[in-house]
C-alpha cells in the first residue's frame, strides 16, 4: 500500500516550548494511537514510521510526537515531569485533532514507560488503554522489576508487545509482573524478537514478519477493548 504523508503539527507544552508531531488519520479511522519515542531515537526514526504506516492500514490514527529534549537535539532525556507533561499536551492535542475517536496511548520503550508514569500520577484525559511496544523494564544486564512499581495504579487496560530477547525486560521478570495487574492486563510475546524487535536470520521470519505480527496484536486489542 501507498505510504501515507502525515499532517505536521505544533504542540505547546506548558514550561517547555513547543515540540513537532505527526497525525497520520485515515479516512474512517476507529481509534488514535497518540505516539511516544524512545530515549535514543526521535518520532521519525524508521521503526515509528512504520508502526504508524502499518497502523493506518488497519484504521488506527496515529499522533506521533517530540519529547522536548529530542526536539532541541540533546542526548539526555527530559526529567519526568516534563515528559510527562508532554504527553499530557500530545493526549490533548489529539483530542482536538481527533474528536469522537477512542484514544489509546504509550510508545516505545522509554516513550511507554512515560507515558504510563503520567496515567498512574492522574489519568490522561480521555485515554481508554495504553499500549508499550518493548517495555523497559530494567537497564540491560541489570534485571529487576522497580520500574513496573507504577503500574498498579493505572487502571485502565494494558498492552505490553515484548520480544522474548529483549535485554531491557526479561521475560520472567515480566510475565510476573502483568498476571499481578490483572484481567486489565495483556502480554504479547513475539518469539525471537529483541528490544527494537529484530529478529535473527536463523529464526526464518524476518523483521517485516514480526512488524505484521505487534501490528495485528495490536489492531486485535483495540478493537477489543
Amino acid at each position: 500500500m501507498k505510504a501515507v504523508t502525515p499532517q505536521p503539527l505544533s504542540i505547546e507544552i506548558a514550561k517547555a516550548g513547543q515540540v513537532s508531531a505527526l497525525l497520520n488519520r485515515p479516512a474512517q479511522a476507529r481509534a488514535c494511537f497518540v505516539f511516544a519515542h524512545g530515549a535514543g531515537a526521535g518520532m521519525t526514526h524508521s521503526f515509528m514510521e512504520t508502526v504508524a504506516q502499518g497502523l493506518w492500514e488497519r484504521g488506527i490514527a496515529t499522533l506521533r510526537y517530540q519529547f522536548p529534549y529530542m526536539e532541541k537535539g540533546s542526548k539526555r532525556p527530559d526529567p519526568p515531569a516534563i515528559a510527562h507533561a508532554a504527553v499530557r499536551a500530545a493526549v490533548a492535542e489529539a483530542g482536538l485533532r481527533c474528536p469522537g475517536l477512542p484514544l489509546i496511548a504509550g510508545g516505545k520503550s522509554f516513550g511507554g514507560r512515560m507515558t504510563s508514569q503520567a496515567q498512574a500520577a492522574a489519568p490522561l484525559d480521555g485515554v481508554g488503554g495504553l499500549a508499550f511496544l518493548g517495555f523497559p523494564l530494567h537497564p540491560a544486564g541489570k534485571p529487576s522489576s522497580d520500574r513496573a512499581k507504577h503500574l498498579a495504579d493505572v487502571h485502565i487496560p494494558m498492552l505490553f508487545l515484548q520480544g522474548t530477547r529483549d535485554n531491557l525486560a526479561e521475560v520472567a521478570l515480566l510475565e510476573p509482573v502483568v498476571e499481578r495487574i490483572g484481567p486489565s492486563a495483556r502480554l504479547h510475546l513475539v518469539d525471537g524478537a529483541d528490544h527494537s524487535f529484530h529478529v535473527l536470520a536463523r529464526s526464518g521470519r524476518n523483521d517485516r514478519d514480526v512488524m505484521n505480527e505487534i501490528l495485528d496484536a495490536f489492531a486485535v486489542w483495540v478493537g477489543e477493548i
